[in-house]
C-alpha cells in the first residue's frame, strides 16, 4: 500500500508527523512525503527513516490565483507519478489542493487534517472577510468527497459547519499531533528558575505578549531567565531583527534562534509559556507536558485543549500580559505548585496525548 502524506511546510513534515508515517511504515506501507522545501536538502533525513521526499511547488503565505494554479498542478504531476492508495494532507493550501488534485486523479482515499485556522480568523476587516469567504469556499469545493476530516478541537469543527464546509463527511477529533513520551521524558525543574517559549516568532502566536510579559517578570524578578526559540518567518506578522534586538540588549530575552532539538531548553526552563490567539492544538504545549513542565497559555481555541486552568497550568485571556506576568511570578514563588503542576502535565500527555494512541487513532480511522 502506496500512502502519500502532504504539507506546505517540509519541516513540519519531519518534525511533527514522522512518528506517524513510521507507523504506517510498520504496516507495511510505502510512504511518501510532499513537501515545499528541495529534494537536495531533505532527502536523506526523510530516507534514513524510512520515507520518500518529494518536492512539491507551493507557497506556505498569499493567494495568488496564478501560484495556486501552479500548487494543483505541481501536486497533481506527482500524485500522478506516484499513484498513492491514501493521502494524508495538512495545512490549508495542501488540503484544499491535495484533495482537488486527488480527486482529479480518481484516488477516492483523502484524509485531511484541519490543524488550526490561522490568522483569517482572527480579525473581521473587509479584506479578512473577503480571504476567509474565498478560503472557505475552497475547502467545501475540495472536501466534498473525501473519506474522513481529521481535527484537533470542537472551535474548528463548529466553524467549519457554520460555513457548510462539513455535512455528510465523516469525522474524526484527534488530541493534536501527539508528543513522543518517551522522546521527551519528564525532567526534573532547573534550579534557577525560567521562561520559555518556542515557535515561530509571529504576532498571532503571541510571541510580542510574551515578551512584553518577560519584560515585567525581570524589572519585578531580575535573577529569572527568559528563553526564545524559534525562526523569523515570511508571514507579515511575524516580529522583525530589530524589534527583537532591543528586548536582547535590555537583557530581557535569550534568544537561540531556530533549533532542531528544542529539548535542551526545555530542560533551562520551569515553565513553558505560549499566548497564541489560536492553534489546532500547539505541539510545543505537548512536549512541555510531557517534558514535566507547567504551561502558561491563552483560553483560545486548540490552546485551552492541552491545559487545566490550575491543574497542570494556567489559561489566561487573550493579549494580557499582566496575566502572564502574574502566573509567571506566582509559579516562581510557589515552586512546590510548580513541581505537582508539572506531574499532572505528565500524566495527561501520557493519558491523552502520546503520539502512538494518536497514531492507532488515524491508522484505524485510514484503515490501514
Amino acid at each position: 500500500m502506496k500512502i502519500a502524506v502532504i504539507s506546505c511546510h517540509t519541516p513540519a513534515l519531519f518534525w511533527f508527523r514522522m512518528d506517524m508515517m513510521k507507523a504506517f511504515i510498520e504496516k507495511g506501507c510505502e510512504v511518501y512525503a510532499l513537501g515545499n522545501e528541495s529534494e537536495e536538502e531533505w532527502n536523506k533525513s526523510f530516507s534514513d527513516n524510512g520515507v520518500i521526499y518529494k518536492q512539491i511547488n507551493v507557497a506556505r503565505n498569499g493567494m495568488n490565483p496564478l501560484n495556486d494554479l501552479k500548487t494543483l498542478k505541481s501536486i497533481k504531476k506527482v500524485l500522478k507519478d506516484i499513484m498513492p492508495d491514501k493521502i494524508f494532507t495538512f495545512q490549508a493550501k495542501t488540503v484544499i489542493y491535495g484533495s482537488m488534485a486527488a480527486s482529479s486523479l480518481g484516488i477516492k482515499e483523502v484524509y485531511p487534517l484541519i490543524a488550526g485556522l490561522g490568522s483569517l480568523f482572527l480579525k473581521n476587516n473587509f479584506k479578512t472577510k473577503l480571504v476567509r469567504n474565498l478560503m472557505m469556499l475552497e475547502y467545501r469545493v475540495a472536501l466534498r468527497k473525501v473519506s474522513n476530516v481529521f481535527f484537533q478541537n470542537s472551535d474548528d469543527l463548529d466553524t467549519f459547519k457554520e460555513y457548510k464546509v462539513i455535512k455528510k463527511q465523516n469525522i474524526t477529533m484527534l488530541h493534536g499531533s501527539g508528543v513522543n513520551t518517551t522522546q521527551f521524558s519528564f525532567t526534573p525543574l532547573p534550579e534557577q528558575f525560567g521562561t520559555l517559549y518556542i515557535g515561530r516568532l509571529l504576532r498571532d502566536k503571541g510571541v510580542f505578549e510574551y515578551l512584553e510579559a518577560c519584560r515585567l517578570l525581570k524589572r519585578e524578578r531580575p535573577e529569572a531567565r527568559c528563553l526564545l526559540v524559534g525562526p523569523f518567518d515570511t508571514n507579515p506578522t511575524s516580529l522583525k531583527k530589530d524589534e527583537l534586538d532591543q528586548y536582547i540588549k535590555d537583557g530581557i530575552i535569550e534568544y537561540f534562534g531556530e533549533q532542531k532539538d528544542v529539548r535542551p531548553y526545555l530542560k533551562d526552563c520551569t515553565v513553558y509559556v505560549l499566548p497564541s490567539y489560536r492553534e489546532g492544538t500547539p505541539k510545543t504545549n505537548l512536549e512541555a507536558m510531557s517534558f514535566g513542565r507547567p504551561v502558561i497559555t491563552t483560553d483560545a481555541p486548540g490552546c485551552r485543549e492541552t491545559v487545566k486552568d490550575g491543574e497542570n497550568g494556567f489559561l489566561v485571556p487573550l493579549k494580557d500580559v499582566e496575566t502572564i506576568k502574574e502566573k509567571m511570578v506566582y509559579l516562581m514563588d510557589n515552586p512546590e505548585v510548580a513541581s505537582l503542576m508539572a506531574q499532572k502535565g505528565r500524566r495527561m500527555a501520557e493519558e491523552l496525548f502520546d503520539v502512538n494512541k494518536v497514531n492507532e487513532t488515524i491508522i484505524g480511522t485510514m484503515q490501514i
